[in-house]
């Protein structure tokens, strides 16, 4: 099996901890577009132990800090993932999208996660 998460370049890690590496994304949607991705070949969210999962959550939490201290235009955050192929993953072990906005980045921005189905966004 080959996979671009399990084979990634270490130049291009920015950070990590025990369970978990961060990446800049390849194709980002704003400037900062991160990536988070346990050093161990998981599937999904729904396949992280408890551990890792809280593990995450810090990684997350940290990496929103520094963007912010780094980039103070950036005012809200996008947080996602992609649990299989019918969901729209593409790259087959798990991974979560830290995305930065900033005021203005697009005309109406609410309701953002649900526009997975564009028809269902706005109710």
């Amino acid at each position: 099996m080959s996979c671009i998460f399990c084979n990634i370049e270490q130049t291009r890690i920015i950070d990590q901890d025990a369970f978990f590496f961060v990446i800049r994304d390849g194709y980002p949607v704003t400037e900062g577009h991160s990536l988070f991705i346990p050093h161990r070949h998981a599937l999904t969210w729904f396949d992280l132990t408890a551990e890792e999962q809280t593990a995450l959550n810090a990684l997350l939490t940290k990496q929103k800090k520094l963007l912010q201290e780094a980039d103070n235009t950036i005012t809200g955050f996008n947080i996602g993932m992609n649990c299989g192929e019918d969901a729209g993953q593409s790259v087959m072990h798990c991974h979560v999208h830290l995305i930065p906005r900033r005021k203005g980045d697009m005309e109406d921005p609410r309701d953002g996660v649900r526009g997975v189905i564009p028809h269902k966004q706005k109710y």
